[in-house]
């Protein structure tokens, strides 16, 4: 076997000090990437730089203006939307929380709410918790078993007059599906509901445009594609304007989106965005860094032992290079720890968050790999070594 992608791996893997400095295989990625070493410096020296709030006239307090206009900016050219829609969070769970229950204010008993079986649980608490609160209902769109794959026939028979939110994961974090984000944000503009997107595991294996698909609302986590640990969200400003917000009365309400960000942001990490995109537009331009990765997949998948049961899409259609394994006879934590002994991170759960797979997974959990443009056909080759054993 042999890659198939021009794609200088060693100079981009030359740019993060933990791959350089250890022996260790990352492959999991999908619970939070490596950091460049340019977004390890960027924090620091917003630390240093900027240890001030917003408003001041002072040296250190317009820095802050600086980098929270800078990641605003960057955050705008990653998403493909104005830096006006762009809001920043805790992290995806809480911006989620927060958003919904802003939705929720809207809700009436009986409205319904869709999520679907692929979804983290980020996704569908949020809702549940909703329902709770208002007695609006959540229906659950289920998938082909064989694949893992949305069953669209019954996401539309899910549909109707009093659809009020489809909310859905655009890859999953679980297995690696992708679905067909326009064709769902269509579905649901069709019956008058908003579409609401989780993108936390697609931003970092595909290209995001939110005007193209048409999202009303979308939620990410950068510290899954080379950045800190902060949430950041798209929400359109025509849906963002009819939801009364949960903030104090003092902070910004234009443009809406300033609504929705609470309390002091995180500014040293706003820092380290920035240059995360910076990093992913100069590796990425032209796609090579998700087509290495892309092709790292079809290795694994032509290599993998006998006993292991793929759950998710066959082949390197229809999903991203994020990999859920079954063994016959292994328990995944066992096959992890056989993992870890051959200095490979890989991590076993029984639902890695994605409560609806948890019976297509079984007792014996499964073994998740995550394999991103920094990883190589070496490591590729040692992890299907190591499962063999």
């Amino acid at each position: 076997m042999s890659d198939t992608i021009t794609y200088d791996v060693a100079a981009v893997r030359a740019r993060f000090a933990a791959l350089a400095t250890n022996d260790t295989i990352f492959l999991d990625t999908p619970g939070g990437s490596q950091v460049p070493d340019a977004v390890r410096a960027a924090v620091s020296d917003a630390m240093r730089d900027a240890a001030a709030n917003l408003g001041g006239t002072f040296a250190t307090s317009q820095r802050v203006a600086e980098i929270v206009t800078g990641a605003r900016a960057a955050a705008a050219r990653f998403l493909h939307c104005s830096p006006d829609d762009t809001i920043f969070g805790q992290n995806m769970t809480t911006l989620n929380f927060s958003l919904s229950r802003a939705c929720a204010r809207d809700l009436k008993a009986g409205d319904e709410i869709v999520v679907t079986r692929l979804d983290h649980d980020a996704s569908v608490s949020p809702w549940l918790e909703v329902a709770h609160d208002t007695g609006a209902v959540v229906k659950v769109v289920d998938i082909d078993e064989a694949t893992a794959t949305l069953d669209f026939t019954n996401l539309e028979a899910q549909l109707s007059d009093r659809t009020r939110v489809v909310a859905f994961s655009w890859a999953a974090n679980s297995t690696g599906t992708l679905t067909d984000a326009k064709r769902v944000t269509a579905l649901a503009h069709s019956f008058g509901a908003l579409a609401w997107i989780d993108a936390t595991h697609a931003a970092a294996h595909v290209h995001v445009d939110v005007e193209a698909i048409g999202a009303d609302v979308l939620v990410c986590s950068p510290y899954k594609f080379c950045g800190p640990h902060l949430g950041l969200a798209y929400g359109r400003p025509e849906v963002l304007a009819d939801w009364r917000p949960y903030k104090v009365r003092p902070a910004p309400s234009d443009p809406v989106a300033r609504r929705f960000e609470t309390g002091t942001l995180p500014y040293e990490q706003l820092a380290g965005l920035t240059e995360a995109i910076n990093y992913w537009e100069s590796v990425d331009a032209t796609g090579a860094g998700h087509a290495h990765a892309r092709a790292l997949g079809q290795r694994l998948l032509d290599g993998l032992p006998d006993d292991a049961r793929l759950i998710g899409p066959p082949t390197m259609d229809g999903r991203v290079p994020t990999f859920l394994l079954a063994f016959a006879d292994r328990d995944a934590t066992a096959v992890a720890e056989t993992l870890v002994a051959n200095n490979i991170n890989a991590g076993a759960s029984d639902s890695f968050y994605c409560m609806g797979l948890k019976d297509l997974i079984g007792d014996r959990g499964a073994l998740r790999i995550g394999l991103f443009h920094y990883n190589t056909a070496d490591e590729v080759d040692q992890t299907l070594a190591a499962l063999a054993t």
